[in-house]
């Protein structure tokens, strides 16, 4: 919690403001039974109404002041809850941001939202109620100790007696709480994920008409997540009635006790009402108690989950040692080893070198390694051996923001986001008006984009669904193409384009892209035939590097692959 208490102390002063306003306020709610008493115990008897209308005024007043002051203390409150919410869901998704993959890998997609929705709501809840009821509560609570001792001694005893048995019962429920609610959010985590995977993969499951299938699946989800709330809704549930019996006993035992000291002549019959008043009163304290245990115990997990994601330190950091080689060479692998699970290498001793300007073709089955050595390049994952060079410096000691802007990537999954065409290409990169419309002319977007109602300013779906999947790869070809970047990387980026639109787009690059490096990941030989270098990847290794006449002459894996898509002569 020591993460969370830093967001709420810039808040300190307002919340003191709101605290005293509290107090006051329920002061004035504790005065109420005693001036009650007062007016039957001691105004009754001398017969004057002045006094008593006198007493009625003050208590009336005392009860504007409560009711005022409770609800300007929520309002600020809440207000104060509000702005710990947004400042920590703001931090939150910027580390989420700053994670690297690997960490991203570990920690779960589906989790990070959850710890960025559900848990953070739990903070919300937990920094709102401890505001309105942590005060209010142990204030009537306490309060209304002092006050019934100081009506009759022997009664108050008997209340007290109760509340070690209460803290007892609190400290055992909230302990078997906090781990019972980790579980909740592990449990919600699998949801999310489910759900994610449903909504991403639905066109999938309509296809092969699998719905009852993943309804099955869901609905097991569902039931992990019912039984894991339900078994901690039972145990932290347990907390109230159990505290309601215990107060509900000392009553029954005061009103029995006092009736005999009010036969007896030793109280007033104004003090067993106020009393029992009081005894109320701590009641629902006790119970108000008792729900800040249920929500501690919730924010609490909720914190640790997200203070573990706070406490992630950078993995990919610059490494300031690292010195320019003297090269020719623009980027360049050297034995460059990398696994994902540490066990079995996805890319294994991969050595290659490219000029400024050069263009190189990747080409191989699913799962050889393409799309990783992309990731390596760009430094999503560190490389557990070797070196990755580019312009002669190890990308180790490039600082991650240089980096990235050396690059202009369409990924294989790339994403259209909820915004317009223009937006989804320029990307806050405060690329100019006529750089995006250039770039979609390069992509051979313009056409189809110009007949748009909206022109460059239509609004995209997200995922961009309200379009074809060749439009959408020509949008965001024009997003890696409109910064003129050094390093273009085309990862399975055409394969939604027809082979006329393809090679447009390739005349394109080749012709106003002369200075920037160009890397072409694809399943088609015709889309890398004229590359300067084409490696060819089989189980993370290359089995052949070279030109396209090099490869068919030396490669089999090539040759089969160019003879099955483009009818080459086996002597070519």
């Amino acid at each position: 919690m020591k993460t969370i208490f830093g967001y709420i102390k810039p808040y300190t002063l307002r919340m003191c403001l709101g605290l005293l306003i509290k107090i006051v306020g329920t002061v004035m709610d504790l005065a109420i039974p005693y001036l009650l008493s007062y007016i039957v115990d001691k105004v009754i008897d001398t017969g004057s109404i002045i006094d008593v209308v006198k007493i009625g005024l003050v208590m009336i007043v005392c009860a504007f002041i409560g009711v005022l002051g409770n609800v300007i203390a929520n309002r600020m409150a809440s207000k104060v809850a509000m702005n710990v919410t947004r400042d920590l869901r703001h931090d939150l998704f910027a580390k989420i941001e700053s994670l690297s993959f690997s960490q991203m890998d570990e920690v779960t997609i589906p989790s990070l939202i959850s710890r960025l929705s559900s848990d953070t709501y739990n903070i919300h809840q937990m920094v709102g109620m401890m505001q309105r009821i942590g005060v209010r509560a142990p204030i009537l609570l306490v309060g209304g100790i002092i006050i019934t001792l100081t009506l009759d001694s022997h009664l108050a005893l008997i209340l007290l007696a109760t509340l070690p048995l209460i803290a007892t019962v609190s400290l055992v429920v909230s302990k078997k709480g906090i781990p019972l609610y980790t579980n909740v959010q592990k449990s919600i985590d699998d949801l999310i994920r489910s759900v994610r995977e449903n909504a991403s993969g639905a066109r999938v499951i309509k296809a092969l008409s699998k719905g009852e299938y993943e309804k099955e699946k869901f609905s097991k989800i569902n039931k992990k997540v019912f039984d894991v709330e339900m078994k901690s809704g039972v145990v932290m549930s347990s907390l109230s009635p159990t505290i309601n019996l215990i107060l509900n006993v000392g009553l029954v035992l005061v009103l029995v006790y006092g009736a005999h000291r009010v036969n007896s002549d030793e109280i007033k019959i104004g003090v067993i009402m106020s009393f029992t008043s009081y005894f109320t009163i701590i009641l629902n304290a006790m119970l108000s108690i008792t729900r800040i245990f249920m929500v501690f115990s919730r924010s609490s997990a909720s914190a640790a989950r997200i203070d573990y994601v706070f406490k992630k330190e950078p993995d990919l950091v610059v490494d300031k040692d690292v010195f320019r080689k003297s090269t020719d060479n623009f980027i360049e692998f050297n034995n460059v080893n990398f696994s994902y699970n540490k066990t079995l290498n996805n890319i294994n001793n991969l050595s290659f070198s490219l000029k400024k300007g050069d263009k190189l073709g990747i080409i191989g089955s699913t799962g050889s390694g393409k799309t990783t050595l992309i990731n390596l390049l760009m430094r999503f994952y560190d490389v557990d051996s070797g070196e990755i060079l580019i312009n002669g410096m190890n990308i180790k000691g490039i600082e991650n923001i240089e980096l990235k802007k050396m690059f202009g990537v369409v990924f294989q999954n790339d994403t259209i986001f909820n915004d317009t065409i223009y937006e989804n290409i320029s990307f806050g990169r405060n690329v100019s008006l006529e750089d995006v419309k250039k770039a979609c002319d390069y992509a051979q977007a313009s056409e189809f984009i110009n007949n748009l109602p909206e022109g460059l300013l239509t609004v995209m779906s997200p995922k961009g669904t309200n379009i074809s999947g060749g439009q959408k790869q020509r949008i965001l070809i024009a997003r890696a193409l409109c910064n003129h970047p050094d390093i273009l990387i085309f990862d399975d980026s055409t394969s939604a384009l027809d082979y006329k639109t393809d090679s447009l787009v390739r005349k394109a690059i080749n012709e106003h892209f002369t200075l920037s490096t160009t890397i072409i990941i694809t399943q088609r030989v015709s889309s890398i035939k004229f590359c300067d270098k084409i490696i060819v990847l089989e189980e993370g290794e290359a089995i052949g590097i070279g030109t396209h006449d090099e490869l068919v002459k030396t490669c089999e894996v090539y040759k089969e692959i160019y003879k099955s898509q483009m009818g080459g002569d086996d002597n070519e």
